[in-house]
């Protein structure tokens, strides 16, 4: 590949842009927004100047609802070779594609897997998707010539392609992807009119929940409302388990002893079958999830000392697996918990002792 023509410079195209720039491609970038193009440029993703002639690829980046149009007025005007989109969602462009009579032998729909709260060219990053899974939905018209750019345009951007049926995609993402989004901002919702006394105790359980919660509401309302079925499916299991969860915790309260015991056995099996499914999510680098010792240090706000705690760790020889930080709502201080293969644990506790690192159990 070398050229390619990105049209929607957000987060996503923007990501791509740069990681393609940096590899040598030639990439022109194109948007609605004139502002937001010249700013991708600006980051070094490439050129806002059209494309004087036919590029190898053009990658449209744009909300899922906009995607077939976009991608129809790009093969008409023969824009590219090949053309691919990054929309989260794949049924539904793809039959648009079809309704308005394009040909799908140059058309490969993709969705990366890789995002951040923040959106707009401003928030994109070079190694966005590095190492992460990168979905290619062909259809059984795509050509062999633009699917080998598509794996290229991945390859280029350091992710790791996965080959899906498009409606199967839907189906995965509205249960990893969107109803995850929904449950976090219902959640986060509880808290908007809560006392300040109770929201003053938040510790790093409502931090995990509510993460997502902080995504930009027009981009994900964009996302829904392309993949409402799947994701209704999902929340509908999940209404469920919520309900007799509910009546679980009511029969807890109960004068009954037998009452009692049923209510204490189905919260038992939402939390178990609740773990099992955590067991499931792959680990580092992809991997099956292993089980690592956490050792958790206090340290105080101050420049330099994660960096002085890192550098602790390796010289004890130690590699750090993840690391987690807990910050104190009541001083200055924050507690870092650094997951460690559990042969090492000790050696690192040791360590951290001996260099005067104050630890907790």
């Amino acid at each position: 590949m070398r050229t390619a023509l990105v049209i929607g410079a957000g987060l996503v195209g923007t990501s791509a842009a740069l990681a393609l720039t940096a590899r040598g491609v030639d990439v022109r970038l194109s948007d609605l927004d004139d502002s937001a193009a010249r700013t991708a440029a600006a980051l070094g993703a490439g050129s806002a100047v059209p494309p004087a002639d036919t590029v190898d690829l053009v990658i449209v980046a744009v909300p899922p609802a906009h995607v077939a149009a976009t991608l129809a007025d790009a093969m008409t005007r023969g824009l590219g070779r090949g053309y691919l989109d990054v929309a989260s969602v794949k049924g539904g462009p793809r039959r648009d594609l079809e309704a308005l009579g394009c040909d799908l032998s140059a058309y490969v729909g993709t969705h990366p897997m890789a995002g951040r709260e923040r959106s707009g060219p401003l928030a994109a990053t070079e190694d966005l998707f590095e190492g992460r899974p990168w979905v290619l939905t062909p259809t059984p018209a795509t050509d062999t010539d633009v699917l080998n750019l598509a794996l290229e345009l991945v390859a280029l951007c350091g992710a790791v392609p996965v080959v899906m049926d498009a409606e199967a995609h839907d189906r995965a993402v509205a249960l990893v992807s969107h109803t995850p989004q929904l449950v976090s901002s219902m959640v986060a919702a509880r808290l908007e009119h809560a006392e300040d006394s109770a929201v003053r105790l938040c510790g790093q359980g409502i931090l995990d929940v509510t993460r997502i919660a902080g995504s930009e509401p027009a981009m994900w309302m964009d996302i829904l409302a392309a993949n409402p079925g799947p994701v209704a499916d999902v929340l509908a299991d999940l209404a469920a388990d919520l309900g007799s969860t509910v009546e679980a915790l009511r029969a807890l309260q109960s004068a009954d002893d037998a009452k009692r015991r049923d209510g204490a056995a189905a919260v038992r099996d939402v939390l178990v079958r609740g773990r099992a499914g955590r067991a499931k999510v792959p680990g580092k680098h992809g991997a099956a999830p292993k089980a690592y010792e956490v050792v958790a240090v206090l340290i105080g706000d101050q420049p330099g000392e994660l960096a002085r705690l890192f550098a602790d760790a390796g010289s004890a020889g130690v590699n750090i697996e993840d690391v987690r930080i807990e910050h104190s709502t009541a001083q200055q201080a924050g507690l870092v918990h650094l997951f460690v293969e559990p042969r090492s644990a000790p050696v690192l506790a040791a360590a951290l002792r001996d260099r005067a690192w104050s630890l907790r159990p």
